[in-house]
């Protein structure tokens, strides 16, 4: 691979031609068409939020450099943005107008036409310092997972969508990465993430690889359409909508991929369902609402999903005294359960370190976790009934 060194180039030069796609966030070219300054692979402009794009055009009026910026040559002699898409995009936003957003200047907010003629000189007239590099696509894939460590860094699937760019990750971000999509509400109940950062897309590959994402961005790489993932994925969330009437914030980002895959081929009355996690929504005895959903689908078997509430040290110290005061007036054990035996424990009393509180009614079949309802067990038989 090599590298050139350019300085040669400023904002104005960069800013001919400049085009940016209000629907997708993104700038698309520049340098009077020869600049590619969202290539396929790169993440979607993510400055546009008045504190980042602003503080590229003020260090431009004052005269700081923006830091190195990294482009690739290709072979039809384009040029592609490998690193700085974030600044560029900032800047000739600024300087074109085609997305307006004010600098304050001297306590007046001014866009780029308000601006003095020196001032407009000043920006556009700034140097960049860019290298250009040409090489194969595995060195310069390799190169840009090494450089891009400053600003904000690329997160794991845009990596990855640098890594095995071509025909699929396009078709893929333009559906996954989109939030024009008209189905992006619908997606974004159960899917957590940003989807400029790609966080639907990378959902959407870990839920049809079952979480091989590499493996199959891999295989499917030069495919010239994306039907298996939008199959599955519409598959796993037409099944979430099919079994769940709730949509709060407790589906979102559950691993849905995973229940899809368990539980698709068992039949659920959605009715049922509803009136069931309304129930567990409202126990006060259950503390993680997130379990309540995989609760559901496997049967209500496992509540250790569903953290049920425990005795808490006030409650368990004095039920082991109560307990304890009557196991010595009647010369038995203080566990309700060896004082039941004829072995050497039967009037054996425990220390309070020594025992474990237990629901005398399960909460499964109703049970509170409040004093009426506890009992202090010796470990031994603690978990042995909790193993029944």
């Amino acid at each position: 691979m090599t590298t050139t060194l350019h300085t040669e180039w400023t904002v104005g030069d960069i800013c001919k031609g400049f085009l940016y796609d209000k629907n997708e966030d993104k700038g698309l070219f520049g340098l009077g068409g020869k600049l590619i300054i969202q290539p396929e692979y790169q993440r979607n402009y993510i400055y546009g939020d008045g504190k980042k794009d602003v503080a590229v055009v003020d260090s431009l009026l004052k005269g700081y450099p923006l830091g190195l910026i990294y482009f690739v040559k290709n072979a039809d002699g384009m040029y592609e943005v490998l690193d700085g898409q974030q600044r560029i995009t900032s800047f000739a936003r600024f300087v074109n107008m085609s997305w307006k957003f004010p600098v304050v200047r001297n306590g007046k907010t001014h866009y780029f036409n308000s601006l003095s003629p020196d001032e407009q000189k000043k920006i556009t007239e700034s140097p960049l310092t860019i290298y250009v590099c040409e090489g194969e696509p595995s060195e310069i894939q390799e190169w840009f997972e090494t450089i891009n460590i400053a600003g904000v860094p690329l997160v794991r699937q845009e990596l990855r969508n640098a890594s095995y760019h071509g025909s699929f990750v396009t078709l893929a971000r333009a559906r996954f990465s989109n939030t024009g999509n008209a189905n992006m509400t619908r997606w974004k109940t159960y899917v957590r993430g940003d989807p400029k950062r790609q966080a639907v897309l990378e959902t959407a590959l870990d839920w049809v690889s079952g979480g091989d994402i590499d493996g199959y961005m891999a295989l499917h790489r030069h495919d010239g359409d994306i039907e298996g993932l939008t199959r599955h994925f519409d598959a796993v969330i037409d099944w979430i909508d099919a079994v769940f009437e709730y949509t709060g914030k407790e589906v979102c980002g559950l691993d849905w991929g995973r229940l899809y895959r368990a539980y698709h081929g068992k039949a659920y009355n959605r009715e049922d369902v509803a009136r069931r996690v309304e129930q567990l929504l409202g126990d006060p005895q259950v503390t993680d609402a997130r379990g309540i959903f995989e609760y559901i689908l496997g049967g209500e078997q496992d509540t250790k999903l569903l953290n049920i509430r425990v005795f808490d040290d006030r409650t368990k110290k004095a039920v082991w005294q109560a307990q304890t005061n009557a196991a010595k007036a009647a010369n038995k054990s203080n566990c309700p359960l060896c004082a039941l035996e004829s072995g050497n424990n039967a009037r054996r009393l425990y220390k309070f370190g020594e025992m474990d509180a237990d629901h005398v009614t399960a909460w499964s079949r109703g049970g509170m976790t409040d004093a009426s309802n506890c009992q202090m067990l010796c470990k031994t038989h603690n978990r042995a009934k909790g193993n029944r």
